[in-house]
């Protein structure tokens, strides 16, 4: 065999032994360590004077959240508009939710409502890219989402678990975009799985294990000494093999095992995919992790919106609420900004098939914990919900928010590889300062 391995035998080699040794193949996010520009800046410290902040728990609703029958509902407006439901009154004084969120209604005075979100996106794929990252779409490029910001401009609390998870989110996520391909997240599909063939095979002794790590390192050595110190993407994968083998080793490896939980505690969430995702980010937060988000799909609701309703909102609904007083009873809230967010809102005047349509120039977004106000609702919509009246709100201004909440610097320039500046908070995303206490 030849000492010299080209790039692409070295990957094949290397993607073939993460197979047979770690039991994992190369995907999804992770698959953009070979197709993502590396990029150069070192990590910038926490910026004085920030937020309370330390951990984001990200919730995406996916689909287009319908405003109207949850955070903002309007039942004045009439049956044309609001059906036959009914607004609940909660613990924040004056402030009201749909009825399809009673547990959440007993947490109001945790929550900061915003219902004056905007958008210039009315697709899906544009809409929940400009979310995620403030920036529109290009096919020449891949934005940072917020989690990718916050992994590269936040030091890591622990430097065993990646800091930025991403679960239930599919492979269209934008993850840390232009970013070094270390910073992009961990992947994980389902949260009742944990974290996948993240142990020694039974087939494979210690002894055995050890050995294929030496006959890596002795098949990598003159690819290393050659390409190592001048290729940023060579030395990204030799970081993330090596992290692999590390978190292996680890305990907390034991945080993606949400066996480890009581019943009381998954009784708490609930028996869905969603719940264990929200349960499984408590878990990796109170590891240290920066940055997890959750995703829970579903919401494009053209067709009978008050039976879907029916079925989806009641799963947000537990999950979120328990979220919520899970992090408090463990001193975990003011430390952690909880959000909830979609790509647009749904047309208030029901179809005929009883459905919304995709509606970008209102819906709400939720933040909750690290420092936020609870009981507070920022902006206003008119009568119907139709119109943002008063503190409209963009996608880079919700951005810039979260980069405020972790007191990390949202206004800091860095470039991508083809030298174009770009940050956090877009061009024009200042964050929302009275969202704040």
């Amino acid at each position: 065999m030849s000492n010299k391995l080209t790039e692409l035998n070295r990957r094949d080699f290397l993607t073939t032994t993460a197979r047979t040794c770690f039991g994992v193949t190369l995907g999804g996010s992770m698959a953009q360590l070979f197709t993502s520009p590396a990029f150069a800046a070192a990590p910038t410290a926490l910026a004085n004077g920030g937020g309370k902040a330390k951990h984001v728990i990200y919730l995406y609703m996916s689909g287009g959240m319908t405003h109207l029958d949850t955070f903002d509902p309007k039942p004045q407006a009439g049956a044309a508009i609001h059906g036959d439901k009914k607004a609940i009154n909660t613990k924040a004084d004056g402030v009201q939710l749909s009825e399809y969120l009673p547990n959440l209604a007993r947490h109001a005075d945790k929550l900061a409502i915003i219902r004056s979100m905007n958008t210039t996106q009315g697709a899906h794929g544009p809409g929940k890219y400009f979310m995620r990252t403030g920036y529109t779409q290009r096919s020449s490029i891949t934005h940072p989402s917020a989690g990718g910001w916050v992994n590269k401009l936040a030091e890591p609390i622990n430097k065993t678990i990646p800091g930025f998870v991403t679960i239930s989110c599919g492979n269209g996520h934008p993850g840390a975009g232009f970013m070094e391909p270390n910073l992009q997240p961990l992947p994980i599909g389902d949260a009742s799985s944990g974290l996948q063939n993240s142990t020694i095979p039974k087939h494979t002794t210690e002894s055995e294990f050890h050995q294929q790590l030496n006959l890596r390192e002795e098949l990598d050595h003159d690819f290393d000494k050659k390409f190592s110190p001048g290729h940023k993407d060579v030395r990204a994968y030799t970081e993330m093999y090596n992290a692999a083998v590390k978190i292996m080793r680890s305990e907390d490896l034991a945080a993606f095992d949400l066996s480890k939980e009581s019943s009381t505690v998954h009784k708490l969430y609930g028996p869905s995919k969603f719940a264990k995702g929200c349960m499984l980010a408590r878990r990796l937060v109170e590891k240290g992790v920066r940055f997890v988000e959750v995703e829970l799909g579903g919401f494009d609701w053209h067709n009978d919106v008050f039976g879907n309703a029916d079925e989806q909102l009641p799963v947000l609904d537990q999950a979120f609420a328990a979220l919520i007083e899970d992090l408090k009873v463990k001193g975990l809230l003011d430390s952690t900004l909880i959000v909830l967010a979609t790509e647009f809102g749904r047309t208030p005047k029901l179809t005929p098939e009883g459905g919304r349509n995709h509606f970008p120039k209102a819906f709400s977004c939720i933040m909750a914990g690290g420092g936020t106000k609870g009981g507070y609702v920022h902006g206003e919509t008119d009568a119907t919900g139709s119109t943002v009246t008063k503190d409209k709100v963009s996608a880079p201004d919700f951005n810039a928010s979260i980069g405020h909440a972790l007191g990390i610097p949202y206004d800091h320039v860095i470039h991508s590889a083809s030298k174009r500046p770009f940050k956090m908070a877009s061009r024009e995303g200042k964050p929302i300062l009275d969202l704040f206490g």
